[in-house]
């Protein structure tokens, strides 16, 4: 007899369950057809790759740029999980013979994972003290009594808050708090202004704030362990910042006006959402013995990330404060371990393994002298490329991602055009954390685009006025600022 093609319920004493009785090749084909799918698409353009040697490409290059192909077709259409694709990179090049395996998981202990595993511990920290709430509650509470009070000290206390945290992070802290203010304030859902207005301030504030300092995302840390690798040099935290910082001021004063452009103030007062801040406040009580000592410590952290940063590293600063805190019982390891993101760590592992492969086997330079060079006749006009492309990508694709894909290749022609390796760095990491104008461009946006207050074209039409504005000040930014900091980007050459 035949047996049915279509799963039947069968009862018994216990639980009643289901028997499929389907052939197994309808059942497998699903679920192995997906996989088989893009293993196949991955082959092809390997192949393609591979077939033909190009002329002053080496073999090892070759191969490199293979490995780098396939991985970036799995980034952007998300085949796998972003860190998932990282750990394949990692398999690929020693497999393929790019480098040998020790070589490929020694880049493992790169000193940009431990900053970035020592930064997310420290604000795991800083948010299980509870400090980091009590400071977003009195700036809120002393300087928003009126509307455009309330909305400043919404952009200004994320713009600086992720000074010092990641920016989906300082989102995901505010977003509740900011979701209370519009309930009390009784807001009518996407008839509000106000209530669009105080969401985009906080994604935004998050996201200008990020690329101020290391600390605002890992993207920094990745983009300056790749540049060490590469060219052996480097970035100091305090480097960094002052190279960014005017860009952090103009920008969000022009996010200011944006937001007021595009949403008019609809509310006459926020005496609601004052009280209930000032009840928060309250209910929190004065400040315990874990804050005050988390607080010394993050104090203590970023005197010696700008004293002696340079001296003694970045990652051991992180380290030896990670190890303070736990030193003085502020932290416990199973409240902590739930707090670190451990995926991001192995999808930067794996990015800059494979830059460090793009690098030393000449794929990158080879690459940037078939495209930038051709697009770029000075190297001002290589920084607005860069920029530009840098910008465009993160909109659709992780800003890590768009870092481990830009920067090895950009990195290589450096030289040709007379560019500082740091310049290129800045150029690619810097605009790939100003993802503004999509829902998942970054969490911070998603995070605001979820309280429902947004409609999509809320998000994108302001968020592409300030992405480009953003675009244009950066490139001033580097023709003029930075030659005075020694980073010259060759104006006119």
């Amino acid at each position: 007899m035949t047996p049915p093609q279509s799963p039947h319920p069968t009862t018994a004493s216990g639980p009643r369950f289901i028997v499929d009785t389907r052939p197994l090749w309808r059942i497998l084909v699903p679920v192995f057809g997906y996989c088989g799918l893009w293993l196949v698409a991955g082959w092809i353009l390997w192949w393609g790759v591979t077939a033909t040697p190009p002329e002053g490409l080496s073999q090892q290059g070759q191969r490199a740029l293979a490995v780098f192909s396939v991985c970036v077709l799995f980034w952007v259409l998300n085949v796998l999980p972003l860190m998932i694709t990282s750990l394949l990179a990692i398999v690929l090049i020693p497999l393929t013979g790019v480098l040998t395996a020790s070589q490929a998981y020694s880049l493992f202990g790169s000193e940009a994972l431990f900053f970035i595993l020592g930064a997310f511990i420290l604000a795991a920290c800083l948010m299980k003290s509870g400090l980091s709430t009590r400071i977003a509650l009195a700036i809120l509470d002393r300087f928003g009594r009126t509307p455009r009070g309330l909305l400043r000290s919404v952009l200004l206390l994320n713009v600086v808050m992720a000074f010092f945290m990641s920016e989906h992070a300082v989102a995901a802290m505010n977003f509740p708090i900011i979701a209370e203010m519009t309930k009390v304030l009784r807001l009518p859902g996407r008839r509000s202004h106000y209530g669009k207005a105080l969401f985009l301030a906080m994604a935004w504030g998050s996201t200008i704030g990020g690329i101020a300092t290391l600390l605002g995302g890992a993207r920094a840390p990745l983009a300056i362990g790749i540049l060490r690798e590469t060219t052996g040099k480097s970035f100091s935290f305090l480097e960094w910042s002052i190279a960014i910082f005017p860009l952090v001021v103009v920008l969000t004063l022009v996010a200011y006006g944006l937001l007021l452009w595009f949403f008019p103030i609809d509310v006459e007062n926020v005496k609601a959402a004052d009280e209930v801040l000032h009840e928060k406040r309250l209910r929190l009580g004065r400040m315990r013995y874990q804050e005050r000592a988390t607080g010394l410590v993050m104090l203590g952290t970023l005197a010696a990330w700008i004293l002696l940063g340079e001296e003694f590293g970045l990652a051991s600063v992180a380290m030896t404060a990670v190890v303070v805190l736990f030193f003085l019982r502020l932290a416990r390891w199973s409240e902590i371990e739930g707090y670190v993101n451990w995926g991001v760590l192995l999808m930067y592992g794996g990015a800059i393994c494979l830059g460090s492969a793009l690098s030393r086997s000449g794929a990158a330079s080879w690459v940037a002298q078939g495209t930038v060079s051709e697009w770029a006749s000075n190297g001002w006009a290589v920084v607005l490329v860069l920029s530009a492309l840098s910008l465009a990508l993160t909109e659709a694709m992780s800003n890590a991602a768009v870092v481990a894909m830009l920067l090895p290749m950009s990195l290589g022609i450096a030289s040709e055009f007379g560019l500082d390796p740091r310049v290129i760095t800045l150029a690619v990491a810097v605009p790939a954390g100003l993802a503004t104008t999509l829902p998942i461009g970054t969490p911070a946006n998603a995070i605001a685009y979820s309280s429902g207050y947004l409609a999509l074209r809320d998000l994108i039409v302001p968020g592409a006025v300030l992405a480009f504005c953003a675009w244009v000040l950066f490139n001033l930014m580097a023709a003029f600022y930075w030659p005075l900091l020694g980073l010259s980007v060759g104006v006119g050459g």
